[in-house]
């Protein structure tokens, strides 16, 4: 099979030709229908993420159909699946008690193990997989096992937002366009906040209320006055300390920050303004994936509501664009994102 394999840092991955992954018994075979290309990926790219190696194929946004089901699997051969970025054992303590993205033997392809930037991917723990709704194409499916479940579960699942809250986002990527999205499904107003022009238009076109341009260096002032207060929930969708801050700093009393963003490398320790979170009683969320058993109410929200995330996809690219994506992450990124569509090329 073709795959993109990550020899060193900071370079184009290089595509080969390996050996079709091994089934696990308690698992499944993918053929890859579609494969995000996130900043987590591009963390790894670099050289910042602590588990990626030379050696690794990158990709855990991902969809796909099952070509070999292990002994022990839950899904047949032709089912059409989901994968969660986190693949929970199912049996410890943190799985059974409904936390399982916090599991402590979870497995990680793309980042631990093989990922989806090839045309196969071996995914183990099955039972974390979920079906593809027949609504939604490869390309568009492929972002729910990171990006749009990451910013459902931070939005539901950590900072329980309610209708006719002020939600802040800052960074409007993939997470934070999803982010943009479920918050307006789910009745919140939205104050998206970024640096590139393009990307708070299309903020306000998917529904934000407003748009800051954080160029202008007054973030946390200019969302507190447009919402009459402060928000009521932030999320910090970059894991850098600029924005961590200025999401703190723009919540009203009681206010929720949740860090969705990603702080690694160089970003893992910060200097956060914690006067900001004595003074306002705020309470300060970190989030990373969603619990699998939570992907059935986030499919049936989003066919209930009628959400389109088509808009999320900017380019739908072939493998051997892998290189270029990533390195388009070193600079400010034009609005929406890419996802593998093309396998062969």
């Amino acid at each position: 099979m073709r795959a993109a394999v990550l020899h060193a840092y900071n370079t184009p991955p290089v595509i080969e030709d390996i050996p079709v992954p091994a089934c696990p018994p308690d698992g499944v075979v993918l053929r890859v229908l579609a494969c995000g290309i996130c900043r987590s990926d591009w963390h790894g790219w670099t050289g910042e993420h602590p588990r990626v190696k030379p050696g690794q194929i990158g990709g855990h946004e991902y969809c796909g159909e099952v070509v070999e089901a292990g002994p022990l699997a839950r899904h047949a051969v032709g089912a059409r699946l989901i994968a969660p970025f986190i693949l929970s054992c199912g049996s410890c303590p943190a799985c059974q008690s409904g936390e399982s993205n916090t599991c402590p033997d979870q497995r990680l392809p793309g980042f631990t193990e093989p990922g989806a930037f090839a045309e196969y991917v071996a995914v183990p723990f099955d039972h974390n997989l979920a079906p593809l709704p027949d609504s939604l194409p490869p390309a568009v499916a492929a972002g729910l096992g990171c990006r749009v479940t990451t910013a459902w579960h931070a939005l539901t699942g950590r900072a329980a937002l309610r209708a006719g809250e002020w939600l802040a986002v800052h960074g409007t990527g993939g997470v934070g366009l999803s982010a943009l999205i479920l918050g307006r499904a789910l009745g919140a107003r939205v104050v998206a906040v970024d640096v590139v022009p393009e990307k708070l238009a299309l903020a306000l076109s998917l529904g934000a209320e407003a748009a800051v341009d954080a160029r202008e260096g007054a973030t946390a002032a200019e969302i507190r006055d447009i919402t009459g207060g402060g928000a009521h929930v932030s999320v910090e969708a970059l894991g850098i300390t600029q924005t961590t801050n200025a999401s703190i700093e723009c919540l009203r009393p009681l206010g929720r920050h949740v860090q969705v963003g990603m702080p690694v490398g160089h970003t893992a320790r910060m200097e956060i303004n914690m006067n900001a979170v004595y003074m306002g009683n705020l309470a300060l969320y970190g989030t990373r994936g969603m619990p699998s058993w939570r992907y059935p109410s986030l499919l049936s929200f989003i066919e209930s509501a009628a959400i389109d995330f088509s808009p999320l996809i900017a380019r739908e690219v072939a493998l051997s664009d892998v290189g270029r994506e990533l390195a388009a992450f070193n600079a400010p990124m034009p609005p929406g994102v890419a996802v593998i569509t093309d396998f062969a090329a």
